[in-house]
């Protein structure tokens, strides 16, 4: 993360500066000022990417949206899936380090992939040999991971916290996929209670007993403290930021908001980049 915050850091200088603030620090005695190179300050790639233009709609709904949110399962050779291995790749590296088994994945708002970036993720983290996968559709709001994975519950996240079912009886199989699903059926009237509650800690511990690697979609971070709470039941948390959507100020706070020593790491959705410098082209 310590790339992410330098990021951050430097798009702000750059923000300063268009603003008309040129504070810089002083120079060397030993140097004269009036010899001295003038300092360029030059964007950083994510500031850019997140301040460009200002904020665009989110995209809609539709076939081609939930395609979208599985494509490491209908393309598991395309660009996409490949970007998601290099991302479990950056989490399995951490897990070297320190047990990782529980991943929260938020965003500031809806709208910026974080539901496509849980499915995604989940596809190719149970494609590792040996390796049990669970997804839990933490988001009691406007869950969207049943949809996109065409399944059909029959009870779910909200009946488990309310005592009505059981965590083994909400899970379900996912048709074409190595790895579990905990879906959202009912929207309860206080989601908020329920995900911060000591039934979500022991949900949360028990898919740990019984899975190599959870990912938990939670609601967007911004203006609900629904992640916060299913943060601090977690190991790591992924961030996921949307390019000409997100701006500078929202990473920021969302920063803010979560225990900076549980981010994992930051994606960033939507940005424009020529695929065949990173990877392979076919012929």
């Amino acid at each position: 993360m310590a790339k992410v915050y330098e990021a951050l850091r430097r798009a702000e200088e750059e923000r300063k500066r268009r603003a008309g603030d040129e504070t810089s620090p002083a120079a060397p005695l030993d140097v004269s000022p009036a010899v001295a190179p003038p300092r360029v300050k030059r964007p950083s790639m994510l500031g850019s990417l997140l301040s460009r233009g200002g904020r665009r709609r989110a995209e809609p709904g539709g076939a081609a949206e939930v395609n979208k949110r599985r494509i490491s399962l209908i393309q598991p050779d395309s660009y996409v899936a490949e970007q998601f291995r290099a991302l479990r790749g950056r989490i399995d590296a951490i897990a070297a380090e320190r047990s990782i088994k529980t991943v929260v994945v938020t965003s500031a708002f809806q709208g910026e992939g974080k539901t496509t970036a849980s499915v995604n993720l989940a596809a190719v983290t149970a494609l590792s040999l040996g390796r049990k996968v669970l997804l839990i559709d933490c988001d009691l709001r406007k869950p969207k991971v049943h949809a996109s994975l065409g399944v059909q519950p029959q009870t779910g996240l909200a009946e488990v916290l309310q005592g009505e079912s059981t965590f083994e009886e909400a899970i379900c199989k996912v048709d074409g996929a190595e790895f579990d699903v905990l879906p959202v059926r009912s929207r309860p009237s206080n989601p908020s209670e329920l995900l911060g509650s000591k039934e979500m800690r022991r949900v949360i511990e028990d898919a740990s007993a019984l899975y190599d690697r959870v990912i938990l979609d939670s609601p967007a971070a911004l203006g609900l403290p629904d992640v916060k709470a299913i943060s601090e039941f977690s190991d790591g948390v992924v961030i996921v930021v949307r390019a000409d959507f997100t701006s500078q100020q929202e990473v920021e706070a969302l920063l803010e908001i979560l225990d900076r020593d549980r981010i994992l790491g930051l994606v960033l959705n939507g940005a424009n980049v020529d695929q065949a410098r990173y990877g392979y082209a076919k012929a």
